[in-house]
């Protein structure tokens, strides 16, 4: 339940903190990604202020021998480049340069009573389900 609990907190004040900052409206987003045009450079201390919470609170916390709440800690363990992460990166910065949402702010922004959170959402349920069908199918 404890689990539980500190997940809801910390969405809740993860969807704050982004509404917050305007990453869920698309525009803003597509204005700090357009360097060439009306470029908007206020995202980039939303992610100076991301960065610099959390290098060192990493640094701490990895310090400890397991989380509060879990058993172990789930880190990557694979530390390569591969083909299969960089066509995954590509399709979510373009994505997320056609949208002007990643899934944070997407979902986040589903509360706000419009529809293209919602289509987006919806493409990326789609999107997921598709990659699971062709990984089990053509990547195993």
């Amino acid at each position: 339940m404890i689990k539980n609990t500190i997940a809801l907190i910390s969405g809740l004040l993860f969807g704050f903190g982004l509404a917050l900052s305007h990453m869920v409206d698309p525009n803003k987003v597509l204005n700090f990604l357009d360097i060439a045009g009306n470029w908007d450079p206020s995202l980039a201390f939303v992610l100076g202020g991301a960065v610099a919470i959390t290098l060192p609170m990493f640094r701490l916390i990895l310090r400890s021998p397991k989380p509060l709440v879990h058993t172990r800690f789930h880190l990557p363990v694979q530390t390569r480049l591969d083909r299969r992460l960089i066509i995954g990166a590509a399709i979510f910065g373009i994505g997320w340069g056609l949208a002007g949402y990643c899934p944070g702010p997407g979902i986040s922004a589903l509360v706000l009573g419009i529809w293209q959170p919602v289509i987006f959402v919806l493409a990326l349920i789609v999107g997921s389900l598709a990659y699971r069908w062709l990984s089990i199918r053509y990547l195993s």
